[in-house]
């Protein structure tokens, strides 16, 4: 028997409950893995509380990192005994002491990388990749803006724009934040207080940046297209504050001809290749120091409501990893 965390309604932390479960053994392609450390994520409680569709009841969590106990048949390359990381779409059960999972999410970790900074780092770190080099190819000298820049994807994105050679102009909640912020590759920190639109245009002479980086949803859609320059790319990414509303194309024109996109990492590492290449790109970073993965939180996975009721608060900082 393993303990789980599962979801029989959507609904805030309390639907959380842990559970026993079997944990069957592997079927072609498939693999059983042991948990060590599980990443927790925004999109977690964007699942749990129906936001994005789910088939109930379910697990949640989409990245984690372990030791693999069983193989099935035809999986080549992973052995009882790899030290092994993840990011995986539904069916979700990263929060889980055991679980079976598709060989193909899984690769081996390098000597050099932790299991709860591989933990902390697949998902937000792939994120970072497909942001910074699919979504719009940062180039050297540009200013991005980047918004929850002391959370978990943000301190990653931050730093990995800046070794690119990028201008990152973040923003955040706090005083608190800023300091942090500042001190993993933010060029510049406004709070969230502050007009954001007046203060990019005086550090851009005017001109407003190529990119941003929304991960918050609702509450800044309108202000973040104010803040680009002609032609410039919108990366709506996220939903903290809210799905953001319809929204019609004249807006875009109005405002310099803007780009508009709504990504999905499964959608940038969907083919194996792609996945191994962002992967390669990822622990590349994190290995020669250009990426420094902030573990600000660890709860024990039993606890994992009060993780969520803490993420969502905004009372995190950097990466949370729940602890089997």
């Amino acid at each position: 028997m393993s303990r789980a965390i599962r979801i029989d309604r959507f609904g805030g932390p309390e639907t959380l409950r842990v559970v026993e479960v079997d944990v069957p053994s592997p079927r072609a392609g498939q693999v059983r893995l042991r948990h060590t450390a599980i990443g927790l994520n925004m999109i977690d409680t964007y699942y749990r509380s129906g936001l994005y569709a789910l088939t109930l009841p379910s697990g949640l969590g989409s990245e984690g990192a372990g030791v693999v106990v069983e193989v099935g048949a035809e999986v080549e390359g992973l052995t009882p005994g790899m030290r092994v990381a993840y990011v995986s779409p539904p069916p979700l059960d990263a929060y889980s002491e055991e679980r079976v999972i598709d060989a193909k999410w899984l690769v081996p970790l390098p000597d050099a990388i932790a299991d709860d900074v591989a933990a902390a780092a697949m998902l937000k770190g792939l994120t970072a990749w497909y942001l910074l080099h699919r979504s719009y190819r940062v180039q050297p000298g540009d200013f991005v803006l980047l918004y929850a820049a002391a959370g978990g994807v943000g301190l990653i994105t931050a730093q990995w724009a800046k070794s690119l050679g990028a201008r990152v102009i973040g923003v955040v909640g706090s005083e608190e934040k800023r300091a942090v912020a500042e001190a993993h590759g933010c060029e510049t920190v406004l709070l969230s207080s502050d007009d954001i639109v007046a203060r990019v245009r005086e550090l851009t002479d005017g001109k407003g940046v190529p990119v941003v980086y929304d991960s918050i949803g609702r509450a800044t859609f309108f202000q973040s297209l104010d803040c680009l320059r002609p032609h410039g790319v919108m990366v709506s990414f996220g939903n903290s504050s809210g799905p953001v509303e319809p929204v019609s194309p004249l807006e875009l024109m109005r405002r310099g001809s803007l780009y508009l996109t709504r990504p999905s990492l499964f959608h940038f590492i969907g083919e194996r290749a792609d996945y191994e290449e962002g992967c390669r790109e990822l622990f590349t970073r994190i290995e020669r120091g250009d990426v420094r993965i902030e573990i600000g939180q660890r709860y024990p996975l039993e606890r994992a409501a009060d993780a969520h009721r803490d993420l969502e608060a905004r009372r995190t900082t950097g990466s949370t990893v729940l602890v089997p």
